[in-house]
């Protein structure tokens, strides 16, 4: 089966209507995005007027300012316990992340062979984990996949694929159990990039990249390295973790999500591409209509960690119906 979905009609993923409220006593300009989705932080412009990000209407999903730990959010420099235990998760991941980790961990986990379960099933069992590589968070995924899910239906009420690709993003991280092979965690979480060409100054901790065994390699050190432009990201070799896990289950086991949500589970942690506009010489024409869908993701995915409870057995019923409209009962892992 074939889902068809309307591609966002924005710039950057987010259905914008910018009005310029300036007066000479109050010189605010409005940004107001669409479903009322807001980024509550002032952003100065050219012509001397302060752009403020605000919510439309008081039920829409209002972004935080900060973070549960009283910091800003994807803030890698804060002086913290919990920063200093994400750069050295960093540091490990820059390190031991190669090309030939990476094609030898597709091969090994594109077996399904570990567990065979349902999507809720899965959903449950990520309580028993913690991400070290998230400065946001310290909560168990369970409730950020709600939390995520729950903002976006909010904004989004008709586009039930979307909702449930938040629910199912992160669930790769179950790789960090024994059940399916208990990886460390940084061959499971944490930003990912490219392997097989030049690693790019915005990717978070970039220093400890001359580390890594690919730093040197003539063939990866380039721009392109073995890629050529527009090649399509599809066949470029990205770092080993959750989403490029879940990717393949959902693909593997005959998902019918649209295409735009197999892009999001896929590429939802390459943040120096939907942030930093980084390795787009590599996208071809379908990434490029599919990376608005995660730029309108990834709002969510952010800023709606929070320590705001979800009570899961109200929604529980809703996304159940929807698991059963896109995946099959059992899956394998």
């Amino acid at each position: 089966m074939t889902i068809l979905i309307e591609q966002p009609d924005h710039q950057l993923g987010s259905q914008m209507e910018e009005k310029k409220l300036c007066s000479e006593t109050n010189e605010t300009c409005e940004l107001v995005l669409d479903g009322g989705f807001v980024v509550p932080k002032d952003i100065s412009k050219n012509d001397g007027c302060v752009t403020q990000e605000i919510a439309a209407s008081n039920d829409a999903f209002i972004a935080p300012e900060i973070n549960s730990f009283g910091q800003s959010f994807r803030d890698y420099n804060a002086e913290s316990e919990r920063q200093k235990s994400v750069e050295e998760f960093y540091k490990s991941n820059h390190i031991n992340q190669t090309f030939d980790f990476v094609k030898k961990m597709r091969e090994e986990y594109s077996k399904l062979n570990r567990v065979e379960m349902s999507i809720w099933e899965c959903c449950e069992l990520l309580n028993e984990v913690v991400d070290d590589s998230d400065p946001d968070l310290d909560e168990p995924q369970i409730e950020h996949l709600l939390q995520t899910a729950e903002a976006i239906r909010k904004d989004y009420p008709n586009e039930d694929w979307l909702h449930l690709t938040a629910l199912i993003h992160d669930l790769g991280k179950v790789l960090l159990l024994p059940s399916f092979g208990e990886l460390p965690q940084w061959a499971v979480v944490g930003d990912t990039h490219p392997l097989g060409c030049a690693f790019d100054e915005s990717i978070v901790h970039h220093k400890y990249f001359k580390e890594n065994p690919d730093y040197n390699n003539a063939s990866f050190n380039t721009k392109y390295g073995i890629y050529s432009e527009g090649c399509g990201l599809d066949n470029v070799m990205i770092s080993w973790g959750h989403d490029d896990y879940m990717y393949l289950v959902a693909k593997e086991n005959g998902t019918t999500l649209p295409q735009a949500g197999l892009f999001i589970v896929r590429y939802h942690s390459f943040y120096p591409l939907h942030r930093a506009g980084a390795y787009r010489h590599l996208m071809n024409k379908e990434d490029e209509e599919n990376l608005k869908w995660l730029q309108v993701f990834n709002k969510y995915d952010l800023y709606s960690k929070s320590k705001v409870r979800v009570d899961v057995e109200k929604v529980k019923p809703y996304y159940l119906s929807l698991i059963e409209k896109y995946f099959p009962a059992k899956l394998r892992w």
